[in-house]
This record gives C-alpha cells, sequence and structure tokens, in this order.
C-alpha cells in the first residue's frame, strides 16, 4: 500500500518530523527561517494528501486547485486567517489548528510587553547606549504603576484568561470584554464583564487577544483610542489587522495615550522605517508569542499529530471544519 505525500511548508523540528517519516513520505521547503515561496508551494504539491502549513502560507482556491488529492491542511497556529477554510469544506479538505498548547507562553509575553511599555524599559537601554544616562533625577524615565492599576482584555478565550490571571498577583481591578460574557473566567479571575466603550474609558492597561475575524478587524480606531485614559497602556498579542495602525500612530504621537506594546501588525514583517519604531512610546517584537522552545516544538508536533490522525482515518485532536468529511 503507498504511503501518503506529506508536504511541509517550513523546516520542522526533529520531533514533528519523525512522527511524519513514520506516516508517509515528507517533503519540505528546506528553510526554517524563510517562507516557501509561492511558485514553489504551487510546484510541489500535485499529489501531496497532507499539508503541514504556517501562519505565512496563504492557502486559498488556487492552492486547493494545485493539489487535487489533499485530504488535510495542519496549520502550524491557533490563528487560521491564513487559510480559506469555506473553500476547503466545499472541497472536502479537513483544516486542523494547534491550539491550547500556547496558551500561557503568549500570556508571558504579553505582560512582558505591558512592563516593557509602562515602565519604558527599552527607552532606559537605549539611553544607556547612546550615553545619555547622566546623574539621577526626580523625574528621569517615569512610567506609569502596573501594581494595583486597572487590567481590561478584550478577548476572553484562554489567552485572555491566562493573562488576567496574571494580574490576580499584581493586585490589579480586572475586567474584560467578549462578544458574550464568559462565567468561568469570572470564576478563575474575579474579573468584571464590561462593554467594549466602558472598558477603554476605564482601564489603565488593555489587553488585545481576539482572533481576526470580520466582526474583530480595524476593531481599533481613532474612536477607540479617543476613548482611553491618557496613561493607558495598549497591548495587542491577537493579529495587527484588529488594530489601525494609523490611528494608533496618532493617539502615540499627539500623547492621548501612554504607550503600547505589539507583537503583531497590519502586514509583517514590518520594515526599519515603520512609523512605529520612530515613536519612543512603543514596544515591538516580531511576532514572537508563542517563541519559546517547548511551545514551538509541542505546536510543530501537534500539528502532525493532526495530519497523521486525518491521514490514517483516525479520531483528529483538533478539527477547524469536521463537517468536510461528513
Amino acid at each position: 500500500m503507498m504511503r501518503p505525500l506529506i508536504y511541509a511548508t517550513r523546516r520542522l523540528p526533529d520531533e514533528a518530523v519523525t512522527m511524519l517519516l513514520a506516516s508517509g513520505e515528507l517533503s519540505s521547503w528546506d528553510s526554517a527561517e524563510q517562507p516557501v515561496p509561492r511558485e514553489q508551494l504551487l510546484a510541489s504539491i500535485g499529489s501531496v494528501e497532507g499539508l503541514l502549513s504556517l501562519i505565512t502560507d496563504r492557502i486559498d482556491s488556487e492552492v486547493l486547485a494545485a493539489a487535487p488529492r489533499l485530504r488535510v491542511i495542519a496549520n502550524m497556529a491557533v490563528g487560521y486567517d491564513n487559510i480559506d477554510v469555506a473553500a476547503c469544506t466545499a472541497r472536502g479538505v479537513l483544516v486542523t489548528n494547534t491550539p491550547n498548547v500556547l496558551t500561557e507562553t503568549t500570556a508571558d509575553l504579553a505582560w512582558a510587553l505591558i512592563l516593557a511599555a509602562a515602565r519604558r524599559i527599552v527607552e532606559g537601554q537605549k539611553l544607556i547606549e547612546s550615553g545619555g544616562w547622566g546623574p539621577w533625577h526626580p523625574m528621569q524615565l517615569v512610567g506609569v504603576d502596573v501594581f494595583g492599576a486597572t487590567l481590561g482584555v478584550v478577548g476572553a478565550g484562554r489567552i485572555g484568561t491566562a493573562v488576567l490571571r496574571r494580574g490576580v498577583g499584581f493586585g490589579m481591578r480586572l475586567s474584560y470584554h467578549n462578544r458574550r460574557p464568559n462565567l468561568e473566567l469570572e470564576a478563575k479571575t474575579g474579573a468584571a464583564y464590561r462593554d467594549l466603550d466602558t472598558l477603554l474609558a476605564e482601564s489603565d492597561i488593555i489587553v488585545v487577544t481576539v482572533p481576526l475575524n470580520a466582526e474583530t478587524r480595524s476593531m481599533f480606531g481613532a474612536r477607540e483610542f479617543a476613548l482611553m485614559k491618557p496613561r493607558a497602556v495598549f497591548v495587542n498579542v491577537a493579529r495587527g489587522a484588529v488594530v489601525r495602525e494609523d490611528a494608533l500612530v496618532e493617539a502615540l504621537r499627539s500623547g492621548q495615550i501612554w504607550a503600547a506594546g505589539l507583537d503583531v501588525f497590519e502586514r509583517e514583517p514590518i520594515g526599519p522605517d515603520h512609523p512605529f519604531l520612530s515613536l519612543p512610546n512603543v514596544v515591538t517584537v516580531p511576532h514572537i508569542g508563542s517563541a519559546s522552545i517547548a511551545t514551538r516544538t509541542r505546536m510543530a508536533t501537534l500539528a502532525a499529530e493532526n495530519l497523521v490522525a486525518a491521514l490514517h482515518g483516525q479520531p483528529v485532536p483538533n478539527p477547524i471544519n469536521p463537517e468536510a468529511w461528513v
């Protein structure tokens, strides 16, 4: 019996490669750093039955047409806005993701951004590097307090809940906004539900953890930033497209809000000429929310588990569109 053909769009950790090789014939784009070129992807998947993709890969009707034997796409990410799920469902192609495994790691990164932006950590390092650190004075690099502040989280899923749990240790007043109240979150954290406008007006620190969809795209614009406190810290570890970047730049430049910590951007990667990098009150990192050794390895192995299970007719751990196989 022929083994199924599998294609991975990036070089993967050894643990995931071992799993895939045990279950099928594996080929891949031989780079861990650079995405597979579109032309190369289309040329490589003609006989492929299983595709392991990353968020940098746009999987649309063109890809599906180039892979007539494709049965499953295993996305190595929680989000799957890079995939046309409706088109996959229509073609009978199962889509899977890797939830749960990156929750705590991403929440840690959100808190790193909170503290760095609130306490001006990057500005402090640059001051030293430039030789500008002079005698101590009372208002040198003063920031805003985190302990005892009001934390508002927009998006009450697993990552949002984990961010709020950490706020308990900082003695914070906790609130959240979601499409509907999350009673389990309230029981775990004591957070109070708020409508979005109230949360933005009340919070000292605002963290965004919503998925990207039609409802959340451009969710934060000039109106929303105008509702925030002048000393508000805005942190986004969700997707860049939930924010109107031009409006955020203006809010930061004008002093309408205090600072921002950003892991994600409308278009990635950003270059050194991006307006955010000219603002001293912005902390930017290159989409590293899940970037711990253990978490990235587990994401890869879970994607492999999803793909292998689907190819061999076994229960799939994390299906997005199970109706595709009904």
